[in-house]
């Protein structure tokens, strides 16, 4: 359907060739559009929004790249190609990572080396909901939710064509980057595409890739100084979608095709070849009546394969299909109440096949019902949510995993919260939540050898929900584009699911067991960030987190939590000039679970310096962004491989964006 993608300088120049045809350059209005489909502003649950010029200039190669330092969220990052987002120190199944308001369905929650299908590059728009009132959007994400928006289902009227086109060059990755998006329409009918490209090779590190306290804690040499070894990549992508627009509505269809194929880092002569089809459905309608006003309808269907690669052999095959959706009706005012009713639906099949199959085939699905109401008093709001679900996890009868096993729960959730407006400038809010989480597949039915990990993984079929209650609150204040934003929050699990080390070796494979088990514990945390203006042209930003998490059945503090984080930058705009310095300190954390290393402070200091150029009917935007200036080992506690996997070397990339 979709042809490969050719050089992406072609495209460009196709595409700006195209522009030609259009008398006047077509204006699309993008709102925030937030998973709540309200601004952040006014909500009770914290929340960020990154699009336009600052999600441009935080772009990485992963979600979790892009999204890492913000106040509350940091990564996974099994190397500089697979990285999950962790919010508040959780992260696998319980945050919940969404396209276009539907989640994700690859395998990435089930290993810290499968990538997250949603490459940065082509996206609008990303939306990122903490805290426990997030489990509204999931029956997951009691961490909290990422929605990434990218437009590929027209969802307004347009006349001419619009788009964009970005190409980048350098960082410590050597990246070759490019991107292209066009939308034209003709007032009733609109149409997307966008392609892009994604090369990189092997990460320039400062220092060897193995840390000084792995090689002292267990003896592994350090021999590769400079360069992370299998840490390559080549991903492309497109997509192509419509749309019948209607003033108060549109319903559409898009397509799209990821490929990624990179080396994981962990095994030198492992790589991992992704591909996802994915196609979307999407509808929403306004203005409908007295009663319902609104009803909006999205659906998508994706299949998901990666191969693991051994030289030349297929070493594991793992496979995802299934379908999530939803159906929401928003009501008008009733009793003074504005909310909405859901229904969201989801049924996916898993299956792995080869050596390293550690989880048998399983059928998942999922059904919930969801309120959302708000409550207006004067200048104040009062928030509802409830959440009523049912997911069965099956497992098929196989020769390595025996017979199969069947597991029914019915999560529960509710959410309490208020936003208290102390004067024209200071405001509060404050959330009360009660999560339920069902197992995730693999929680259940693990039972092999775990290679990125290093451990044979057991599952617990006697699993029951994870619960937890939970209390978060943030006090704000704004004053013109002045604002300071500080939130506290406390979580306690009766029922925390994690996979902890037995201290048994697994006879047959040699690897440490470690086992799924459920035990009490607590996150609780600070976050802030603010902006103020120092002079006309001169912001100075700040921003921080600190998350404390604990075992409390075995009294041990839990892995791969972010230490306290502090950061301060400066933002200069002076006609079409910007610049931004940033650093980021990362303490010591030496509060480290059984068997898990430490991880030494460090300093992070970026440079972001952009011109807009005066080229006619195009806003072409030229930057160059210097990273690691300090040229430290930077090692972030939060990654999985961080005693292998260093950030890159002190290094500059240049590039440049063109919106029509």
């Amino acid at each position: 359907m979709l042809n490969k993608i050719k050089p992406v300088t072609w495209v460009i120049s196709a595409l700006l060739a195209q522009y030609a045809w259009a008398e006047e350059p077509a204006q699309i209005r993008l709102d925030n559009i937030s998973v709540t489909d309200k601004g952040a502003s006014d909500q009770t649950t914290p929340a960020i929004t990154l699009n336009g010029h600052e999600l441009n200039l935080r772009r990485g190669s992963t979600l979790g790249e892009t999204l890492n330092s913000l106040p509350g969220v940091s990564a996974t990052g099994f190397g500089p190609n697979a990285s999950r987002p962790v919010i508040r120190g959780m992260d696998a199944e319980r945050v919940k990572i969404m396209q276009n308001g539907v989640g994700v369905l690859d395998v990435s929650s089930l290993s810290f080396d499968h990538a997250v299908s949603v490459d940065p590059l082509v996206i609008e728009q990303i939306d990122v909901v903490r805290g426990p009132a997030a489990l509204l959007y999931g029956s997951s994400a009691i961490g909290g939710v990422v929605n990434a928006t990218d437009h590929r289902i027209p969802q307004e009227q347009l006349e001419g064509i619009t788009g964009r086109a970005e190409t980048r060059f350098g960082g410590a990755e050597n990246m070759r980057n490019g991107a292209a998006v066009v939308d034209a329409g003709n007032g009733q009918f609109a149409i997307h595409g966008d392609v892009y490209t994604r090369k990189t090779s092997d990460l320039d590190i400062p220092g060897f890739a193995v840390s000084s306290r792995k090689n002292a804690a267990d003896g592994t040499p350090r021999v590769h100084r400079g360069t992370l070894i299998n840490s390559d990549a080549d991903a492309d992508g497109s997509a192509l979608g419509g749309a019948l627009t209607f003033d108060n509505g549109y319903i559409g269809l898009s397509y799209a095709r990821d490929n990624n194929n990179y080396g994981t880092v962990a095994e030198e002569n492992v790589r991992i070849d992704m591909k996802s089809d994915r196609w979307d459905v999407a509808s929403e309608f306004t203005d409908l009546g007295t009663t319902v006003n609104r009803l909006k309808f999205r659906m998508a269907h994706t299949d998901y394969e990666h191969k693991e690669l051994e030289g030349v052999q297929i070493g594991t095959t793992f496979k995802n299909r299934g379908l999530e959706g939803s159906l929401e009706a928003g009501h008008n005012p009733v009793f003074g109440l504005n909310g909405v009713i859901g229904f969201q639906f989801g049924n996916t099949n898993f299956e792995a096949i080869g050596k390293e199959a550690f989880v048998p085939s399983v059928n998942t699905q999922n059904q919930a019902l969801y309120l959302y109401e708000e409550r207006p008093i004067d200048k104040h709001k009062l928030t509802f949510g409830w959440r009523l679900g049912h997911t069965s996890v099956d497992s098929r009868d196989s020769a390595s995993f025996g017979s199969g096993q069947n597991n029914s729960f019915n999560p529960n959730s509710l959410a309490l919260g208020g936003l208290y407006s102390i004067s024209s400038n200071w405001s509060a809010t404050a959330n009360l939540s009660h999560n339920e989480r069902a197992p995730a597949y693999f929680e259940l039915y693990a039972n092999g050898p775990h290679v990125a990990t290093g451990q044979f993984e057991v599952g617990n079929s006697n699993l029951q929900k994870e619960r937890s209650n939970g209390i978060d609150a943030q006090l704000r204040w704004r004053d013109g584009h002045n604002s300071f934003n500080f939130g506290a929050y406390y979580t306690r699990f009766s029922n925390y699911i994690g996979v902890f080390d037995t201290g048994n070796i697994e006879p047959i494979t040699g690897l440490p067991e470690a086992r799924f088990d459920a035990v009490r514990a607590v996150f609780k945390g600070l976050e802030f960030d603010g902006k103020y203006g120092l002079t006309d042209n001169l912001d100075l930003t700040v921003r921080g987190d600190y998350v404390h998490a604990r075992d409390k059945t075995n009294n041990e503090y839990l892995p791969r939590i972010a230490p306290l984080r502090l950061g301060a930058g400066l933002r200069y705009q002076l006609g079409n000039f910007s610049a931004h310095l940033d650093a980021l300190h990362a303490f010591k954390q030496s509060k480290t679970a059984v068997n898990e290393l430490k991880t030494s402070a460090y300093t992070d200091v970026s440079a972001t310096v952009a011109y807009k150029l005066p080229v006619h009917r195009f806003h072409v935007e030229a930057f160059a962004k210097a990273n690691n200036l300090l040229n430290e080992e930077i090692r972030d506690h939060a990654s999985f491989l961080k005693n292998i996997s260093p950030a890159g070397e002190r290094s500059l990339l240049i590039g440049a964006r063109a919106d029509f």
